[in-house]
């Protein structure tokens, strides 16, 4: 039987299995306390259901538009940045032909993805200082005024996206640069040979070669534009910055462990993940409509 001859790989794959089982499937019974006033004294069982109560409560909150409004901005604008410049670079070091010096711009650029997202708030929180930081340094220097990054809500999205962009850049390039690897070198001296200049080999050659890899890359992005990750946004905004900083991953947290609204904010959370995978399968259909490539 087949199951038998591969029953190496079955148990290879077992882990991420049941790793998947017990942590992603089996916690989305929980989702149910969304359609019910939750009280965890009578547990999930004895607890009354009341329908789309808390959806509807949410909708109608004023705080519903602010908060789509920021999710969506800092996706979008992660997407925007964080998508595009790994590529470029990813092209850029293709081109460079000394291979230690490649390898050491490679490595350079690997490093800020390993640090934890804490380490990186800190030295945000460090580097934006009003008073001792060096950005504030600079712009004194050349004439500038100080600015509290960190507590002018217009700088919020900014300083998140681009410390982003910093993190990720040469992890997320990996892929690019491996795609890139695999374009035949006979391309590049076939297109030398006729006179193309090192730009149109890039346009003609190495674009056309990873866009597969570019289309599904983006795909997966666009998909989780609505899901910004928490960690980050929890520590570096405040009080002050709600108004552009605040989405609903933070709203979640505060409405159903601060304020103990469980069932609220287990709708909260439930909405925002039904509409991350509606905008995955619309993209991937527009996507196949336009290019022909598509995740499924």
């Amino acid at each position: 039987m087949k199951w038998k001859r591969n029953l190496v790989l079955y148990l290879f794959l077992a882990p991420a299995a049941v790793y998947y089982l017990l942590f992603h499937y089996a916690p989305m019974y929980g989702t149910l306390i969304a359609f019910q006033d939750y009280n965890p004294f009578r547990g999930m069982l004895g607890s009354p259901w009341v329908g789309f109560k808390h959806f509807d409560a949410f909708f109608n909150s004023i705080y519903f538009y602010r908060l789509i409004r920021n999710t969506f901005l800092i996706g979008a604008y992660s997407i925007l940045f964080g998508f595009t410049i790994p590529i470029l670079f990813a092209l850029l070091l293709h081109e460079v032909k000394h291979a230690k010096l490649r390898t050491m711009i490679q490595s350079v650029s690997y490093l800020p993805h390993f640090i934890s997202t804490v380490v990186v708030a800190g030295l945000i929180v460090t580097f934006t200082s009003p008073s001792t930081g060096f950005i504030n340094g600079l712009l004194q220097f050349f004439g500038g005024s100080q600015i509290d990054f960190l507590r002018e809500p217009g700088w919020f999205r900014t300083v998140y996206v681009s410390s982003g962009v910093w993190q990720t850049l040469g992890w997320s390039s990996i892929i690019y640069f491996a795609a890139l690897a695999g374009i035949s070198p006979s391309l590049y001296e076939a297109a030398e040979m006729d006179g193309a200049s090192r730009w149109q080999k890039i346009w003609h050659i190495s674009l056309p070669g990873i866009k597969p890899t570019i289309i599904t890359i983006l795909l997966l992005d666009l998909g989780r534009v609505m899901d910004v990750g928490f960690e980050k946004v929890f520590l570096l905004y405040n009080s002050t910055t709600y108004e552009t900083a605040d989405v609903l991953s933070t709203y979640v947290y505060r409405s159903g462990l601060v304020q103990q609204q469980y069932s609220f904010a287990s709708a909260v959370g439930l909405f925002n993940s039904v509409l991350t995978f509606v905008m995955i399968v619309g993209f991937n259909r527009l996507a196949r409509r336009l290019s022909g490539y598509s995740l499924w």
